[in-house]
């Protein structure tokens, strides 16, 4: 292989050398490599067994102390001064703080190649050709023409037939063994109660996304995977949450955790629901027309009063709703015009408009049930896919007045209110 960065392979590899020379020396003193034992069996065939040393556990538990070592301070100095290196240096850091970027810089690029190399030679042994490995594939993160940057996290309150694309890098998949262990190995501890083992704990939210060359700052994950979490509910109506942290990679190599949202971290009350192909693509085009609450701050109000009445109970539920209300279909005139316009738009019928109606008016006795949070619901997602809500708000005006049809609904709302 080609070496770009002479001085750094030499910094690498010495750090590595000494690392692995650190580690045959604990266990000389009486450390052992930790192992799992693991079968596979297939019908009609018998089991076979795998022992698997666990090199990367032996590693990480010993990580401050590999991060002390001279040559491990000499290679963060070399990595400091690599400009391809910068974007892993942002990860975990604290403010700039130089403390903060060794941290990241140990955590995303020294223990990794440490790991790779000690794994593929089995041990605390050291490999040329295991280091030559592990190096030529940091060097093609660093300066390949391309780096994929990945944030996932995990979600609650919702079961999946199959995986669902929800656009802009994000989907929504079962979650694959392993796969959160081996962004950290406390990674369960980080993880909802129960995941990986309840029916509605078992998938994934996942961004994904190609960064230029030179990038130095990774995608706002948090605010993206927020939006996907706010869009599902909006689609499904279920307790929907993701987190409490994400978890990211870039060029498969750990890149950092995060905290997600609180409002999308924190699961609402209700009973968990499945998406099908029809709320899937629902909440890929409304995740999609999220961002219009960028520029219309009144939509953007009735999303958030929204979503913080999923958490409250009475009287403050019915206050948020009635906010959310108000700043949705309002237009200045308040609530009696807001549940006007909102029977108009969610009624196909004089019957159906006339039960909305009724179901509205319930905000206003400081009531509000479960249909009265369901209409505030379906009135948001029609409201996000008609686009424009100031010209839909006086179209709902003309027809309340009979001097324009309906505005003719972009949904099947019955389907969305099932």
């Amino acid at each position: 292989m080609a070496v770009r960065s002479p001085n750094l392979h030499a910094s690498l590899h010495s750090f590595c050398l000494g690392a692995i020379a650190y580690l045959s020396r604990a266990l000389d003193d009486g450390a052992e490599i930790p192992f799992s034992f693991e079968g596979h069996g297939s019908p009609g065939r018998p089991t076979l067994y795998e022992y698997r040393p666990l090199v990367r556990e032996f590693v990480e538990s010993r990580a401050d102390t590999i991060a002390a070592l001279p040559d491990a301070r000499a290679a963060l100095q070399d990595l400091r001064r690599e400009p391809a290196a910068a974007i892993f240096a942002r990860a975990h850091a604290r403010s700039g703080a130089r403390a903060g970027e060794d941290e990241a810089l140990v955590s995303s690029v020294l223990l990794p190649l440490l790991q790779q190399t000690a794994e593929a030679a089995g041990g605390a042994t050291w490999d040329d050709d295991a280091f030559e490995r592990a190096y030529a594939e940091l060097e093609r993160s660093l300066f390949g023409s391309r780096r994929l940057y990945a944030a996932v996290a995990p979600v609650v309150g919702l079961s999946l037939g199959a995986p669902a694309d929800l656009g802009g890098g994000v989907r929504i998949r079962a979650a694959a063994a392993g796969e959160l262990a081996a962004h950290r190995p406390d990674a369960a501890g980080l993880a909802p109660a129960g995941f990986g083992r309840e029916p509605d704990r078992l998938c994934v939210l996942e961004l994904e996304q190609e960064l230029p060359v030179g990038e130095a700052e990774p995608p706002d994950a948090p605010a993206e995977l927020a939006d996907a979490v706010t869009a599902l509910r909006l689609a499904t109506a279920g307790p929907i949450a993701a987190g409490p942290v994400l978890f990211e990679r870039l060029d498969w190599r750990p890149f950092g955790v995060r905290p997600v949202l609180p409002v999308a971290a924190t699961a609402p009350p209700g009973e968990p629901v499945r998406l099908d192909a029809f709320r899937a693509g629902l909440a890929a085009e409304l995740r999609r027309r999220l961002p219009l609450a960028d520029d219309d701050r009144e939509l953007g109000d009735a999303l958030d009063r929204f979503e913080l009445a999923l958490f409250q109970d009475e009287p403050f539920r019915s206050e948020q709703l009635r906010a959310s209300l108000v700043s949705l279909l309002g237009a200045s005139d308040g609530l009696y015009a807001a549940t006007l316009r909102a029977a108009a738009l969610l009624g196909e019928s004089g019957r159906e408009r006339a039960e909305v109606l009724g179901i509205l008016r319930s905000l206003g006795e400081g009531g509000a049930g479960a249909a009265a949070l369901d209409a505030v619901r379906r009135a948001l997602v029609e409201t996000l896919v008609h686009s424009e809500r100031p010209a839909l708000v006086r179209a709902l005006d003309e027809a309340l007045l009979g001097v324009r049809p309906r505005p003719a609904a972009k949904l099947d709302l019955q389907a969305v209110a099932r």
